[in-house]
């Protein structure tokens, strides 16, 4: 009787390849831009022969959308998980806090990705589609606690406070952050 061999003996037959693939491909692009990203190097990072490229994905394009669309919704399910998680007003602004000073661009590699990602939707526009989608998942979790508008506002303020944050070179006050949700939340005022 013949003897059967593991997906890792056999190459022909490796179900995981695809999804080893993708998120070689994040990898490289962590660490060498898009510019510097090649079905090559993607092939070598996931210790595959460069014909596994074509066989799994049309081009790089198709490969740069499945990598994208794997980390935005990665991003995207932590942010959701972290919005869940409050039950009240406070709870919802403290998550929102912990969304900009711990868990959005938490490395090196997710701020990398996340303006590789911007980059390239402000130059393709068929990546906005990717980026859009994102959005609308990050308004709909803070829609569980805030209006709309606010639920706009705050993902802006999200964004930006990160961006900044991650590219300040100083260590920016927490103490911000809080001011920041707070005057959005609930007004000047308030």
């Amino acid at each position: 009787m013949p003897e059967t061999t593991s997906a890792r003996e056999n190459p022909r037959h490796d179900p995981k390849r695809r999804d080893r693939i993708i998120d070689a491909c994040l990898d490289v692009i962590a660490e060498r831009g898009l510019a510097g990203t090649s079905h090559r190097r993607v092939a070598a990072a996931a210790g595959v022969p460069l014909g596994s490229m074509t066989y799994h994905f049309t081009g790089m394009d198709e490969l740069l959308r499945e990598a994208f669309t794997r980390f935005a919704g990665t991003i995207a399910e932590r942010f959701e998980r972290r919005m869940s998680s409050a039950t009240t007003g406070d709870e919802a602004r403290a998550a929102v806090a912990a969304l900009i000073t711990e868990d959005v661009f938490s490395t090196e590699r997710d701020l990398v990705l996340t303006h590789e990602l911007y980059t390239l939707a402000a130059r393709e526009p068929a990546y906005r589609t990717l980026t859009a989608t994102w959005m609308a998942r990050s308004r709909h979790a803070l829609q569980q606690h805030f209006d709309p508008t606010t639920a706009r506002l705050l993902d802006a303020l999200i964004e930006g406070l990160t961006i900044h944050r991650a590219l300040d070179v100083s260590t920016p006050d927490p103490a911000d952050v809080v001011i920041a949700i707070d005057r959005i939340t609930r007004g000047p005022e308030d």
